[in-house]
């Protein structure tokens, strides 16, 4: 079984936030592979399915933490310790400032790169699980940041934000077969988007 966790605040003030796009990304999945309804479980809304892959299906929970972002680990920890899950088969969506809005990359294990979330993760079930990271851009400024990622998308943006949500939707079966580098390759195909320097852009937005 897979543990697809996506990170965000709860409640309707924060839905729109770019900080919850890792909510958004895996209501996406939920929706389009027709997963069962939420429920409360693990401090977390969780939905049980499965992902057809050209080999079978297979078995995935998705989980929205409930704890507020910073405190993701204790939902996300909680769930694989029931289900006695590996951390390998743990993937988390969420948002990078680090790469420029639309971007999409897969990574295997690594630091938290100031992201608290993660760090959140990694303090109950170690660094070895995989992240799936959405650009959003950067402010510029680090003095920017806290802002930026509580702040709602702007409806322009909303030209790059869904199809990069239905692309990561529509190829998951790669990811579910192990396949994250081909994965993160169909997303950027199915979602082109502009590689920059997301510091840069935010200067030149200016």
């Amino acid at each position: 079984m897979l543990l697809i966790a996506g990170l965000g605040n709860p409640g309707p003030a924060h839905a729109k936030n770019r900080h919850n796009i890792g909510f958004m990304a895996v209501d996406e999945i939920a929706r389009r592979w027709g997963f069962d309804p939420p429920r409360r479980r693990f401090q977390g809304h969780v939905q049980e399915g499965a992902i057809e892959t050209p080999t079978g299906p297979v078995k995935a929970l998705i989980l929205k933490p409930q704890t507020f972002y910073n405190e993701s680990g204790r939902s996300v920890g909680e769930a694989l310790n029931f289900f006695k899950i590996a951390p390998e088969d743990l993937i988390v969506f969420y948002d990078e400032i680090d790469l420029a809005p639309g971007r999409f990359r897969m990574k295997a294990g690594g630091g938290a790169a100031g992201n608290n979330g993660v760090r959140s993760i990694t303090a109950q079930v170690g660094p070895y699980f995989r992240r799936a990271r959405l650009g959003t851009g950067h402010p510029g400024d680090k003095a920017l940041v806290h802002g930026h990622v509580l702040s709602d998308f702007h409806k322009a943006e909303l030209k790059w934000v869904e199809p990069l949500l239905q692309a990561v939707a529509d190829a998951i079966p790669l990811l579910a077969q192990g396949e994250d580098e081909k994965y993160q390759t169909e997303v950027m195909r199915l979602a082109p988007a502009e590689k920059a320097d997301p510091r840069a852009l935010a200067r030149r937005e200016d």
